[in-house]
């Protein structure tokens, strides 16, 4: 019979701990950009992290790399937390920048106006996309007394000098220049990063403006050197200071904002308050298209509004974690595709435990589960706690959740009602991953079903179909199947599956949901194999239509829960070539048709139901 015994405390969520590092747990490492290497995070204070991360120029709809960074520093964010740290997160909204100024002028709108239109639009993108609100979201047009405070500090401690109401930072008067991107003093150009225009007047071509003197058409304040507005880098520094102290734990931004953002920041806070010390610079990588960076200013970008009108908000944010946060990222719907299919297929696992789950709901502890569940969760925790705390490694996360999953679905199969070790075995999986899944921000607020129908929505949008249309095709195969026309049938299922809409044959009727198969199935059928073949037979009879409805059915979990018996597959024996060959989702954002190319760094989708086995979408 099966053994039992006590279970493991579940990631912590019971009590919380701080740091790692405790009963054999590993020590939190982060990447730090300055030292070029991993480092052991021991925060200032203990217990408590200060953490500035940059925010967005707001002057137009957030982009795909814009969600890239955010989703990468909540992560850690959420990490931290659960670690027990009790997080002071700030991220800023440049309100005042070049860009929001030429916009708005063109616009003939109030460039404050067009800065907070756009701020408030970036907040709903966040909230779609699962981020936790920072603690300080403060906007630099309701600090510019923080900021003059501290020009007037660098031009009092020599580091910054004044010509015609412009205020300008002197790199020759700070010898540490250039220490956080490596670059020579002497390769660095004026101001950098498209900002900052070559002015002749300034001692030394990499020297930065630190106060803009007032032209027409800008906003402007009043100052000791003339009315003017901060520049850029200067704006960072005060809010940092002004909110974490001089000197805090983590800055964080993209890999674009080392040089000149982050090491101007460093050089003017230094230069004001020489004991400025940041402990850890973190970067994430980019979002490329063609491999190219996706941007604004190379106009090859996609808005977040563009990806999650087609796609599911959580399966962009699932994307976005499949590849290590330092790493680039090269955006192509194949992806997607494979991250809306591991959303679906978690959710479906998690909506089917639940309602197995609901009549044992009260009074049913984790005391005794079966030894091998048992395992599997002292296993996974391990491997979770492992992952994130080697510099945040959330893809090996995202594969590893494919274990547990499984487990729930081999345990529903196994569910006839009130059996203690297997009703403690489920709750104690679904705790676990729905522990996890909070952690890395994709479990959502509305319910496994709403969730699932969401997916399916959006699916049939990509597909160009409404659901009715979808189920008038399926009447049409189910009365083409009766009257033996499978040709007809296999034609509908296929120009479905084409669109990504997958039929599954269920003993009370064929079901729809979202997918891109690996293979498309046939109808062609031999009604005698269909009583001599049990579901999982793999003799050559075995078809397309037969593999890939139990590929699915690991995918889906359409076996049985509450008594209800596995449905039984139809076999055939149309295995052309042709039947198998992977199709491809042009899908369309706007005019466009992203590509399926992949960059080689990028990680290979995994097969839900066999982790160490890479699908055939990849």
């Amino acid at each position: 019979g099966e053994r039992s015994q006590r279970a493991p405390p579940l990631l912590g969520f019971a009590g919380t701990r701080r740091g790692g590092g405790g009963m054999g747990e590993p020590e939190l490492q982060i990447y730090n950009t300055m030292t070029k290497q991993r480092e052991v995070f021991r925060p200032r204070n203990p217990g408590v992290v200060g953490m500035y991360v940059c925010g967005v120029t707001p002057y137009d709809y957030s982009h795909i790399g814009h969600a890239r960074a955010y989703v990468c520093f909540d992560v850690l964010y959420r990490y931290l937390k659960h670690l027990g740290y009790k997080v002071n997160y700030v991220r800023n909204f440049t309100d005042i920048d070049d860009k929001i100024i030429n916009r708005a002028n063109l616009s003939g709108e109030d460039p404050l106006s067009l800065s907070s239109r756009f701020s408030q639009e970036f907040l709903k993108d966040m909230t779609n996309l699962q981020c936790l609100s920072p603690t300080h979201e403060p906007r630099v047009s309701d600090h510019i007394d923080e900021i003059k405070d501290m020009i007037k500090q660098i031009i009092a401690n020599g580091c910054a000098y004044t010509i015609e109401g412009d205020v300008y930072f002197s790199v020759d008067n700070f010898p540490h220049y250039g220490c956080l991107s490596g670059r020579n003093l002497n390769d660095n150009r004026a101001g950098g990063g498209g900002r900052v225009s070559v002015d002749l007047r300034k001692r030394n071509a990499a020297d930065f403006a630190l106060w803009k003197s007032a032209k027409p058409g800008e906003p402007s304040w009043e100052s000791p050197w003339g009315p003017g507005r901060p520049g850029w880098h200067i704006e960072c520094s005060a809010m940092s200071a002004h909110y974490l102290g001089h000197s805090f734990d983590v800055h964080g931004g993209g890999q674009d904002l080392i040089f000149p953002h982050h090491e101007n920041e460093l050089a003017q806070s230094c230069a004001a308050c020489p004991d400025s010390n940041i402990s850890y610079w973190v970067h994430n990588g980019f979002v490329n298209k063609d491999n190219e960076k996706m941007s604004k200013s190379l106009n090859n970008f996609f808005t977040i509004r563009d990806i999650t009108e087609n796609y599911h908000p959580l399966a962009l944010r699932f994307f976005l974690m499949r590849t290590h946060y330092r790493s680039d990222v090269n955006y192509t719907d194949r992806l997607l595709d494979t991250a809306s299919d591991r959303v679906f297929y978690m959710y479906q696992t998690l909506l089917e435990c639940e309602e197995a789950l609901t009549p044992f709901r009260e009074g049913i502890g984790i005391d005794r589960i079966p030894s091998d569940v048992n395992q599997l969760i002292e296993n996974f925790h391990a491997g979770f706690l492992a992952s994130m705390s080697d510099d945040l490694h959330t893809s090996t996360v995202l594969d590893d959740l494919m274990e547990p999953l499984k487990s729930i679905n081999n345990s529903l199969k196994k569910f006839k009602g009130k059996k203690l070790p297997l009703i403690q075995a489920l709750t104690a999986l679904e705790k676990e991953v729905k522990g996890v899944l909070n952690i890395l921000g994709l479990l959502s607020s509305f319910t496994c079903s709403e969730v699932l129908q969401q997916l399916k929505e959006k699916a049939l949008k990509r597909a160009g179909l409404t659901e009715e249309e979808v189920l008038d095709q399926i009447k049409e195969r189910t009365i083409a199947r009766k009257n033996k026309e499978y040709e007809k049938s296999d034609k509908i299922r296929q120009e479905l599956y084409a669109k990504g809409i997958a039929l599954m044959d269920e003993p009370k009727g064929t079901i729809w949901r979202p997918r891109e198969p690996p293979e498309c199935p046939s109808d062609n059928v031999n009604p005698e194999s269909q009583t001599s073949q049990s579901p999982g037979d793999k003799s050559e009879n075995a078809d397309s239509d037969n593999q890939m409805s139990n590929l699915l059915e690991e995918q889906s979990n359409p076996a049985c829960i509450n008594n209800r018996a596995p449905p039984s597959r139809r076999q055939s024996d149309d295995l052309s070539p042709e039947s198998q060959t992977p199709q491809s989702l042009g899908t369309k954002l706007g005019n466009t048709v992203l590509g399926n190319e992949e960059l080689s760094h990028a990680p290979e989708p995994r097969d839900p139901a066999n982790p160490d086995k890479c699908s055939d979408t990849s």
